[in-house]
This record gives C-alpha cells, sequence and structure tokens, in this order.
C-alpha cells in the first residue's frame, strides 16, 4: 500500500516551513492555507480522492493544471486570482522538492507551469474633492457615526493597507507631537507614519470618548464593533462602502460605489502626496513598499503631473525642427539598410 504523504507534507509546509524557515507573517500563511484548502476541496469533490489516501506521486502536472482550470470555470478565479494560487502550489513544491527528492521531476515539472498573463489596470484613486465628499457622509451626531470618521480619516492619512488598519492597538497611535500611528506590514515589518492635525483630532475625541487613554487599554483593539469585538477587514470594507454608497447618491459626479475599496484610499493618498511634491522615498516609506520601483507606479499614472510636464517644454513644439524626410544622407542610408536585409 502506497504511504499517504500529502497530508503530512501540507502539514509541515503550513506549520514548520512558512513560518519557521520563511518567517512567513501570519496573514500571508493565512493566504496559503486557504489556497490548500481549496486544492483538497477539488481532490474530495472533483477527483473523487480521499485526502488521508492522497500521495505525492498522484499529484502531477496534468493534476495541478486541472485544479487551476476548475479554479477558473467553476469558480471564475481572475487572473490574479489564478496567479496567486499557483504562487501557492509552487512554492509548496519548491518545499516538496527539498523534503521528498524521491518526487523531485515531478516537483520540477510543476514549478514549470507559467502564470497567466494579465493587463495591468489602471490605478484608481479618487480626487481631493471626493475624498472630502467621502468624509463628509459620517453622522457625528451618533457614536458610530464618530467612529467611523476616525477609521475612514486614519485609513486615508495613513495610506494603511485594510489589514493594517485592523491590526491597530491603542498603543499604535501616539496624538503627543510628532503625532504618529505605527504600521505592522507585509513580512512583519514597521513603520512610522506622520499624521495630519485633522486626524488627531478625530482621534482625540474618539479616545476620549470611549476611554481609550486608560493605560490598561493599549493593547486594545483601536476600532471594535458593536460587540466591542474587534474589527475585520470585511466590516472595515463594509464600513467604508456604506458611505461611499450614500456620497455616490448625494453627489452624481462621485465615482461608483463598487469602484471604492480601501486600497483606494491607499493609491489616492499616494497620488496626493506626489501632487503636493513630496519625494517619492518619501512617500515610499509612508506607504512600506520595499522597493521604489513599485512606487513610481504612481508617478507613471498621474496625469496632471504628466500634463504639466509637457507644458514645461509645450514651447519646442513651435522651434523649426529639420525634418528627416528632406535629408538626402540620412534616406540614402535607410535605402541602403533595407536592402541589406533582403
Amino acid at each position: 500500500m502506497k504511504k499517504a504523504d500529502f497530508p503530512k507534507a501540507v502539514s509541515d509546509f503550513l506549520s514548520v516551513y512558512l513560518p519557521s524557515q520563511r518567517n512567513f507573517s501570519k496573514n500571508t500563511i493565512s493566504s496559503y492555507c486557504d489556497t490548500m484548502k481549496l486544492f483538497l476541496r477539488y481532490c474530495v469533490e472533483e477527483k473523487g480522492c480521499a485526502i488521508e489516501r492522497l500521495t505525492l506521486k498522484q499529484v502531477n502536472r496534468a493534476f495541478v493544471l486541472s485544479f487551476m482550470t476548475w479554479l477558473e470555470r467553476a469558480r471564475h478565479s481572475s487572473a490574479s486570482t489564478l496567479n496567486q494560487r499557483l504562487a501557492c502550489i509552487h512554492t509548496f513544491f519548491r518545499f516538496v522538492q527539498m523534503s521528498y527528492p524521491e518526487v523531485l521531476d515531478q516537483a520540477q515539472q510543476i514549478l514549470s507551469i507559467p502564470f497567466r498573463k494579465k493587463t495591468v489596470p489602471a490605478i484608481g484613486y479618487l480626487n481631493a474633492d471626493d475624498i472630502k465628499i467621502l468624509l463628509s457622509q459620517p453622522n457625528r451626531h451618533t457614536r458610530s457615526g464618530r467612529r467611523d470618521l476616525a477609521l475612514l480619516s486614519l485609513l486615508y492619512d495613513s495610506g494603511a493597507r485594510v489589514q493594517e488598519l485592523a491590526d491597530l492597538t491603542v498603543a499604535s497611535i501616539r496624538l503627543e507631537a510628532p503625532a504618529q500611528v505605527t504600521l505592522l506590514g507585509k513580512g512583519s515589518k514597521v513603520r512610522v507614519v506622520p499624521l495630519m492635525k485633522h486626524t488627531v483630532q478625530l482621534l482625540q475625541g474618539y479616545f476620549a470618548e470611549n476611554h481609550l487613554d486608560m493605560p490598561h487599554k493599549l493593547q486594545y483593539p483601536l476600532f471594535t464593533n458593536q460587540r466591542n469585538e474587534k474589527l475585520t477587514r470585511a466590516g472595515i470594507c463594509y464600513i467604508l462602502k456604506k458611505y461611499a454608497i450614500l456620497a455616490n447618491k448625494s453627489h452624481e459626479h462621485f465615482p461608483d460605489p463598487k469602484s471604492v475599496t480601501p486600497h483606494i484610499l491607499r493609491h489616492s493618498k499616494a497620488m496626493h502626496l506626489l501632487e503636493a511634491g513630496v519625494n517619492i522615498i518619501y512617500i515610499r516609506d509612508i506607504l512600506g513598499h520595499v522597493d521604489v520601483s513599485t512606487t513610481e507606479v504612481y508617478a507613471r499614472a498621474n496625469m496632471a503631473m504628466k500634463q504639466a510636464a509637457l507644458e514645461k517644454v509645450s514651447h519646442i513644439s513651435s522651434c523649426e525642427l529639420p525634418s528627416w524626410a528632406t535629408d538626402s544622407s540620412l534616406l540614402d542610408w535607410l535605402d541602403s539598410f533595407n536592402k541589406s536585409l533582403r
């Protein structure tokens, strides 16, 4: 009887390899766990495999490709999601080829499965007026409205990822000058982001109302729901979507609420810093990007700055420029070059 080594490999991958050898964060491991659960579900429901009997030998290149097809057709996964799932499978089989050399060739074949090509969408963001409209929606006369206003203001002002905001504790906020928030980002990297005066005022009111300035509450979640439980990513997204819908109803030019996500606020903060002339290195540090090339996408996407740059050199277009069509030496060279290619 063949040894069912696949379950043990998955267990060692998630509980030992990723946290201990790769030092992945809990959120990243959770994402990998989701992929592996989907894969096991596919094995049971589509392939009729009993998980406790599944072997690494059974999971070959064709098996993984059929899993990817199932994700695309049955679950309607986008190219980005498919690539994310495949990246997890690749990481798993890099672990497998080191721990189970008897399936090395099989692992190599799976690692050769290419990622899907995808078009890179234009970066969406809200302009300054849209941000003002969004932040004017929460009802300041209610306790939940004041919490939501503080939450949305901090989300925009800090440029935080939604999970970074959800993970904040009271101790993460410094309201004394210089006011700042300490964010725990990807790869457990910590960064400190300064806060604007208006956000600080909102947080001061929020702290006082909820008695968060007590020493014993330093490790309390910063934002909680009505059951006094930590707000989740889904909870934060729900709050943002609610006010985006209100903003769209009251202002016809406000963007479609479906496009307003926590990450759009992060993009908006980056764009507004760029438009204000903030050095892109500082923007990189505020956003927590590892490489400045990641931050440069904002500079490439900012049409207002492109237009301003073009206007600075617009006088060149009125100058008399030599025409290559009248340059006989250049035409002769092109003609001879063309003949040499035949």
